[in-house]
C-alpha cells in the first residue's frame, strides 16, 4: 500500500513539478524585465528549488563519450556485453585510428568492476570508470531496477549475484585469458564468494581482486547502517520495508525493497547537511553562481537516482552479512547455477592478489570491515596482500572525487600492473637471476 501512495504523490506533484521548470525559466529570461529585479531572482530560484525537489529522478547516464591518453582523444562507445534478467554487463569499448595507439590500448588490463546493488544504479562510479579507462579496458555490472523486471523472470537471490559475477569472470576470462576485479561497497562479500567458489573448484581465478569499502565483516567498527541491520529482526524488514511493484511498472506484482526508501534513510543519516546543500544551491541561483550551482545539481541527479531491489536478494543480504555474518564464520553456502550447494571457503584462494581499501572517516562500512578479508584469505602469500587506508576519505572518497583519483587510483593502477602475468614474470626473472648470483658468491666464498 505504501508503495501505491508513493506513486500517487508522485504522479500527483509532477504537473506542479513541470510548472515550477517552467516558472523558474520564465523569471530567469534575460529578455523580461522580472529576471533584472532581485524579485525576479528569487522567484526563479523559488520555483527552481521546488522542481528539483519535487521532480522524479530517472536513471543517468554514464556520459562518457571520449577519454584523453598521452595526449590523444579516444572516442568512447558504451555497449552491452551480456544481458541478463537483473544485470547487464556493460563495456566501455575505446576507438582509435593510430595504430600505435590501438597496439598500446589491446595491450592494456582487462578489469571488471563490479558497482553496488544497494538502491543506486552503476552510474555513481561514473569518475571511477573514468579514471579507469585511460589505463585499463573496462566493464561494470549495471544492475536493473527490479521494478522493471516482469514476475516472468523470477526471482533474484543473493546466491544469484554471486552466480552472475562468475559468469561474467568466466566471459572475460574467455575472451581475454584473464581479467582484475574490482568491487565497490556492497559486491566484496559476493566477489569474494564468486572467486572462493572458482578457487575451490580447481577454476582459474581473476588475477587480483580490489575491495573498496565492503562489509566483508560487519560486526568490526559497526555504524548506523550495519545497527539498523543488526538490531533488527529479519521479520521486522519484510514486514516493514517489502512492497509489491503497483501496476503501472513492468514487474507489477514484484515484492522489492523500494528504491525511495533506501533514499529517504540515505537523507535520514545527514540531514543536516542535505538542507544546508540545498538552502546553498538557492544561494547560489541568487547570485548567479552557475558553476556551483551545476556541480548540486550533477550530485542530486545521481544521489536522487534510486532503484528497487528484489525482496529475496535484499532480505538474504540483511541475514547473510549483517546479522548471521556467514562469510566469517565459514557457514555461508551458495547455490550454483547447477542446482548444488556449494561452501564459501576464501582460504581456497592461492593466485588471485588482493588489495583492500577503507577510508578514515566511511560513515557506512567502519574501520576493519573491508581489511578483514585478508584475514579470511589465508591461502595467499604475504607478497599478494595489500591494505590501504585513505586519510580524511569518507565512503564516496574512495572512488570518486579527489582522494580517489589522487591517491586510490594511482595505487590501484599499479596493484593491477604488478600482477599482470608479463609482471609477474618479469618479478620471477628478477629474483631468479638474484638467487643465482647469490650461489655462485657463496660457491666463490
Amino acid at each position: 500500500m505504501l508503495y501505491q501512495l508513493y506513486e500517487s504523490q508522485r504522479s500527483l506533484l509532477e504537473p506542479f513539478a513541470d510548472f515550477a521548470q517552467v516558472a523558474a525559466k520564465l523569471y530567469n529570461n534575460p529578455n523580461l524585465p522580472a529576471s533584472q529585479s532581485t524579485l525576479g531572482h528569487r522567484i526563479s530560484a523559488s520555483y527552481d528549488l521546488f522542481y528539483r525537489l519535487s521532480k522524479d529522478y530517472l536513471k543517468p547516464e554514464f556520459g562518457l563519450n571520449s577519454v584523453t591518453i598521452d595526449g590523444v582523444q579516444i572516442a568512447i562507445q558504451e555497449r552491452v556485453e551480456l544481458a541478463k534478467p537483473f544485470c547487464e554487463l556493460r563495456r566501455f569499448k575505446r576507438f582509435s585510428d593510430d595504430p600505435n595507439t590501438l597496439t598500446h590500448l589491446k595491450a592494456q588490463p582487462v578489469v571488471l568492476i563490479v558497482a553496488p546493488l544497494s538502491g543506486h544504479y552503476a552510474t555513481l562510479l561514473r569518475d571511477t570508470v573514468k579514471s579507469m579507462l585511460v589505463d585499463h579496458k573496462v566493464y561494470i555490472t549495471d544492475w536493473a531496477n527490479a521494478r522493471t523486471v516482469p514476475l516472468t523472470c523470477g526471482s533474484f537471490h543473493l546466491d544469484d549475484y554471486v552466480n552472475y559475477i562468475q559468469e561474467f569472470i568466466q566471459h572475460l576470462q574467455k575472451k581475454y585469458g584473464n581479467c582484475h576485479v574490482v568491487s565497490v561497497c556492497q559486491p566484496t562479500v559476493p566477489v569474494l564468494a564468486a572467486v572462493s567458489l572458482m578457487a575451490s573448484r580447481g577454476e582459474q581465478t581473476p588475477l587480483s581482486m580490489t575491495m573498496m569499502g565492503g562489509p566483508i565483516d560487519a560486526s568490526k567498527s559497526p555504524t548506523a547502517v550495519n545497527n539498523l541491520a543488526m538490531n533488527k529482526s529479519l521479520s521486522w524488514f519484510e514486514n516493514n520495508v517489502i512492497f509489491r511493484v503497483p501496476d503501472n511498472f513492468p514487474g507489477a506484482g514484484r515484492r522489492v525493497y523500494p528504491g525511495f526508501l533506501q533514499h529517504t534513510g540515505f537523507v535520514a543519516m545527514n540531514p543536516d547537511r542535505h538542507l544546508k546543500s540545498h538552502y546553498d544551491y538557492f544561494k547560489d541561483l541568487m547570485k548567479g553562481d552557475n558553476s556551483s550551482a551545476d556541480a548540486h545539481r550533477q550530485f542530486y541527479d545521481e544521489y536522487n537516482a534510486v532503484l528497487d531491489m528484489d525482496a529475496d536478494y535484499y532480505l538474504e543480504t540483511i541475514s547473510t552479512v549483517f546479522q548471521e555474518f556467514k562469510l566469517v564464520k565459514g557457514t555461508w553456502d551458495v547455490m550454483s547455477i547447477e542446482g548444488k550447494l556449494e561452501r564459501v571457503k576464501p582460504q581456497d584462494i592461492k593466485t588471485t592478489a588482493l588489495l583492500t581499501v577503507e577510508g578514515e572517516l566511511d560513515d557506512i562500512s567502519g574501520s576493519g570491515q573491508t581489511e578483514a578479508a585478508h584475514n579470511l584469505c589465508t591461502g595467499l602469500k604475504k607478497q599478494s596482500s595489500h591494505h590501504l587506508e585513505v586519510q580524511g576519505a569518507g565512503h564516496y572518497g574512495i572512488f570518486s572525487g579527489r582522494r580517489w583519483r589522487e591517491i586510490v587510483y594511482p595505487h590501484l593502477k599499479r596493484f593491477i600492473a604488478d600482477n599482470e602475468p608479463q609482471a609477474k614474470l618479469a618479478t620471477r626473472a628478477v629474483n631468479k637471476e638474484t638467487l643465482s648470483n647469490a650461489k655462485r658468491k657463496t660457491s666463490t666464498a
